[in-house]
């Protein structure tokens, strides 16, 4: 049974171009009970900065690796923090000006302080060391753009 409106409007897209089964899941990957090697492709939109400590992390990444089939991938955009304190500085300022350009100041602040109590954003070098250390043969970083990357990983047969 599919439980919300997006879930709906997923699954309405993907049949009208997929004869094959569509699985529907709803809920944390990192608690649902599934099979492992069973995808191909994995998919992480802005989802993983909102893991908590390096352990979190590195539990879901290997979960992740353990989801993929061999042979396939895992794809992730996300916002990402800097490893170089002047950089996350610079970068977080400018983000912090396309807030406002939004919404305001009182945008800008709401969103900063969602992302202070709510997330932990890491460095995509620290996600792609991350990929390697719990098996992916092959890292990729796609695209960065201040505060938000593309970056994937393939998993060899």
């Amino acid at each position: 049974m599919i439980r919300c409106r997006a879930l709906e409007r997923a699954h309405a897209r993907i049949a009208a171009v997929n004869s094959g089964e569509i699985r529907i899941f709803h809920g944390d990957f990192r608690t649902l009970d599934l099979p492992d090697q069973g995808y191909d492709v994995i998919l992480a939109a802005a989802v993983l900065h909102h893991l908590r400590d390096d352990q979190d992390w590195e539990t879901a990444f290997r979960k992740i690796y353990r989801l993929t089939a061999p042979g396939g991938s895992v794809w992730i955009t996300d916002l990402v923090s800097h490893e170089t304190e002047p950089v996350h500085s610079m970068m977080w300022e400018r983000y912090g000006e396309y807030l406002s350009s939004l919404g305001g100041e009182e945008y800008k602040n709401k969103v900063f302080a969602y992302i202070d109590k709510e997330d932990s954003p890491r460095p995509v070098t620290y996600q792609l060391d991350l990929l390697r250390s719990v098996g992916f043969d092959h890292v990729e970083l796609l695209h960065k753009n201040s505060c938000f990357a593309a970056f994937g990983a393939v998993k060899c047969g």
